[in-house]
């Protein structure tokens, strides 16, 4: 069965926007993801993909989410507002705007998964809603070398211990590192 696997950029004060919003000074230096060797093994381990209302809505166009996004795979928009208008899809990417809670959203995108992964896009909200579950499988932390004191922290809203075990620590460009954690179950 497909297995989820979330994560974000994050500060070492654990931070993933500044008080501004901002994510720009956790850029690790990979600039185009599809291009990098962890970014391609993603790609290609992806079957399905979970986000946000509002990580959807970082498109300026939706439409260009077919063709031009590193996943094209079916989408599952978790939402309470579906937009006006569905966007455009592609060979491969489908958009399903999941209104019924996250249990469904979870089990929509497993079972279109198959054998590959569900990968959380985003944003932290549904990263913390799939904490609290207890649904996320692996968690990806790229730490970066920077102190924000202050904004949006990853795992605000998550008041339960989860333990994990370290599968793997790799150094990233601008000298942060690319943390890989397996839940412990």
């Amino acid at each position: 069965m497909a297995k989820i696997v979330t994560g974000m950029a994050m500060s070492l004060d654990g931070f993933m926007q500044d008080a501004n919003g901002s994510s720009a000074a956790l850029s690790t230096g990979e600039d185009d993801f599809r291009n990098t060797e962890r970014g391609k093994a993603c790609i290609a381990a992806t079957g399905a993909v979970m986000m946000g209302r509002k990580t959807f809505e970082m498109a300026d166009d939706p439409d260009l989410y077919a063709g031009n996004y590193e996943f094209q795979v079916p989408i599952f928009v978790l939402t309470r507002n579906p937009p006006a208008k569905h966007p455009r899809e592609g060979s491969g990417l489908t958009f399903t705007f999941v209104q019924d809670g996250l249990d469904s959203a979870i089990a929509q995108a497993k079972a279109a998964a198959g054998s590959k992964q569900v990968t959380v896009v985003g944003g932290p909200s549904l990263i913390q809603a799939l904490l609290q579950k207890g649904a996320v499988d692996e968690l990806e932390i790229d730490l970066a070398p920077v102190l924000l004191g202050g904004g949006r922290r990853l795992f605000d809203n998550v008041d339960k211990e989860i333990a994990f075990e370290t599968t793997s620590m790799d150094p990233l460009p601008l000298g942060g590192i690319a943390l890989r954690f397996s839940a412990k179950r």
